[in-house]
């Protein structure tokens, strides 16, 4: 019994020294100017700050880098085209600086990743994230400062997908189509082409099928400088979608005021419905048609835009204007719109997939963690793929099928931190 009673004191000497030690190394995790510690609490804000820092700034820079490649891409691929136009370069530098923004929703997940890996990877390295745990401070204590930087990202996300990429798409589109009919009204000045202001900026075959008004539009060419139509045939049907009047003209023209058409130069022929038989067939110089409010804008995006090229807002504006009917064309609009809506989610999927992983045992190797939080990255965008490719074939509904890689993705992280230590 003596000799228990004297190995106590012993002992505590060795758990004093043992916490020594352990406040010591949690004291190295930080800069020297914040080694003054008094409380738990006042340990944890110190951390939440530190580690806060060290990752902005590493995400900072990984920003930059990525931008910059993005830039030096688009410079590769694009600028050429517009040297060959004699383009302006106040045009040219302006039509960058307008699109690079687009590239951020892409950027900033890749970029949050790389940051977490390296700066949660150095301090796993130090063994200082060994020594914040061993002081008491479980995995969420210690990482509050990144969720909550996440959920803040979140709702930048949410703003730039609303407000920031949309602009971004929509005037870098519009400088480029302006820059692009420049140059072809100079060819026209000059004689190497016909000068004419209906020639410039075709659209060649445009479709529109307005299934909510039972309206099929064919516009053989469309002028976006003029804004004229030619070759334009106009049928409307019934409800079993069976043609009752078609409207065929040379030349038309939208009147944004009215939004109404004006047809020109044309014919209007009746059909009967049950037998397909021609009924009646009159010409005409001029028809206005009150009804006929298709905007050409609309049928621009729907008849000669992929879904991925189109801004957000845009995408709102087609699956709006087309909600209430099911047309297996716009499913593709439909899963890009809410693929983007869940996009917003992205910030808070890298934390919850970079942060198991980098803060693993002692005795696994950190290049271990970063490889396995990488490869779950890429699972993220394959399963974003293939669901894509599902909601666009009709074989999952779009909403499902963009937020079915996101809810895998939480699934699986949520399963890695309650295997957490």
């Amino acid at each position: 019994m003596a000799a228990m009673k004297g190995d106590w004191p012993g002992r505590a000497n060795t758990n004093c020294a043992h916490q020594g030690g352990v406040r010591a190394g949690l004291l190295s995790a930080l800069p020297p100017t914040a080694r003054v510690v008094v409380s738990p609490g006042h340990l944890m804000n110190l951390l939440d700050r530190y580690l806060l820092a060290e990752w902005l700034k590493m995400l900072g820079l990984l920003l930059a880098a990525t931008m910059g490649l993005l830039l030096m891409t688009s410079l590769y691929d694009e600028l050429r085209d517009f040297t060959q136009i004699n383009a302006a370069m106040g045009d040219i530098l302006l039509y960058f600086a307008t699109s690079m923004p687009s590239n951020l929703t892409v950027v900033l997940p890749l970029s949050m990743l790389l940051s977490l890996l390296f700066v949660l990877g150095k301090l796993h390295r130090n063994n200082e994230l060994t020594a914040i745990r061993a002081a008491g401070l479980n995995i969420f204590s210690t990482t509050r400062s990144l969720w909550l930087a996440g959920i803040v990202l979140c709702g930048v996300s949410l703003l730039l997908n609303a407000r920031v990429v949309p602009w971004s798409v929509e005037t870098s589109r519009s400088l480029r189509d302006t820059i692009l009919f420049r140059a072809e009204a100079e060819k026209a000045a000059s004689g190497a082409q016909p000068a004419d202001a209906d020639s410039l900026g075709l659209v060649t075959t445009m479709a529109f099928d307005n299934r909510p008004q039972n309206r099929m539009w064919f516009i053989n060419r469309y002028s976006q400088v003029s804004g004229k139509a030619f070759g334009v045939t106009v049928s409307e049907m019934d409800a079993q979608r069976r043609e009752k009047t078609r409207l065929m003209a040379r030349e038309a023209t939208y009147d944004t005021a009215a939004r109404s058409w004006t047809l020109l130069d044309g014919r209007e022929l009746w059909f009967d419905p049950e037998l397909g038989e021609l009924m009646r067939s009159v010409t005409f110089e001029k028809k206005t048609v009150p009804y006929f409010n298709e905007d050409p804008s609309l049928m621009l995006l729907v008849g000669t835009k992929r879904a991925q090229d189109l801004s957000f807002n845009e995408l709102k504006r087609i699956t709006g204007y087309f909600a209430a009917e099911k047309n297996p064309k716009l499913i593709g609009y439909e899963v890009r719109y809410y693929g983007m809506l869940f996009s917003t989610l992205g910030p808070l999927i890298v934390i919850a997939i970079a942060v198991p992983f980098a803060v693993s045992g002692v005795r696994v190797n950190p290049v271990v963690g970063v490889s396995k939080s990488i490869g779950l990255f890429v699972i993220y965008y394959i399963l974003s793929n293939l669901a894509t490719l599902l909601g666009t074939k009709g074989y999952v509904e779009p909403v499902w099928a963009a937020a079915m890689p996101n809810l895998a993705m939480i699934g699986l992280a949520a399963w890695f931190f309650g295997r957490l230590r």
